[in-house]
């Protein structure tokens, strides 16, 4: 377990290094895509390191066992944050290359809240939280947990500081926490995948899992 918190504390610890504090002076010695090369070598390496730890240690007892209402509440959980994800890639203006115009309007996920990657994982890591409580995944989805939403606020202060008027613009527009701001539609292409990921997902899951725990 140690072991184990030592190397999500490096996963996570080397994210915000690198995404803020670090991030303008290995950028100006390596050069943008090598350090985008760089910060996601790192992070595959670390996370890897976590999750083949986390396999070694093997069976744990959980703290609670969750019932079939925590089961279907986690399902919906799920699917809402595949959801999430799958729209996070139409029109971010987060994505390398993109760009926040002015004026520019939120559509989709995007009227749900300005985070929807990061709300995704986030999601994910509560949604193990509900239904795999044993000391092990409490590391593991906590480390993810913390990072998804630190991470949004970080990311707010950096753009904030970089971008000024437009970003405020965007964020007068849009919320941090989903659905804050009233309920918005995802679009369809969100809709759709989100859907087909969440019944893969689940379908491949080692455990039974999403609605695929009651059928058959």
């Amino acid at each position: 377990m140690g072991g184990l918190a030592l190397a999500l504390a490096a996963f996570v610890g080397t994210h915000f290094l690198m995404s803020h504090p670090l991030r303008e002076l290995l950028v100006r010695g390596m050069g943008e895509r090598a350090f985008q090369g760089f910060y996601s070598l790192i992070a595959l390496v670390t996370l890897g390191v976590a999750i083949w730890i986390y396999g070694r240690i093997g069976d744990q007892t959980p703290y609670w066992v969750a019932s079939d209402a925590g089961w279907i509440l986690a399902s919906l959980l799920m699917w809402f944050g595949s959801i999430l994800l799958v729209g996070s890639f139409v029109r971010n203006p987060a994505l390398p290359g993109a760009r926040l115009e002015q004026g520019m309007l939120p559509h989709g996920v995007f009227a749900i809240t300005r985070h929807p990657m990061m709300w995704g994982f986030a999601i994910w890591a509560i949604v193990h939280l509900i239904v795999v409580a044993t000391p092990k995944s409490l590391l593991l989805d906590g480390a993810i947990l913390v990072l998804a939403l630190a991470g949004s606020v970080g990311q707010d202060r950096k753009k904030a500081a970089r971008m000024g008027e437009r970003f405020h613009e965007w964020t007068a527009q849009t919320a941090f926490v989903p659905f804050t701001r009233g309920l918005a539609n995802p679009g369809m292409v969100a809709l759709v995948g989100g859907t087909l990921l969440f019944l893969l997902a689940t379908w491949l899951h080692p455990m039974p899992a999403g609605f695929w725990r009651w059928i058959g």
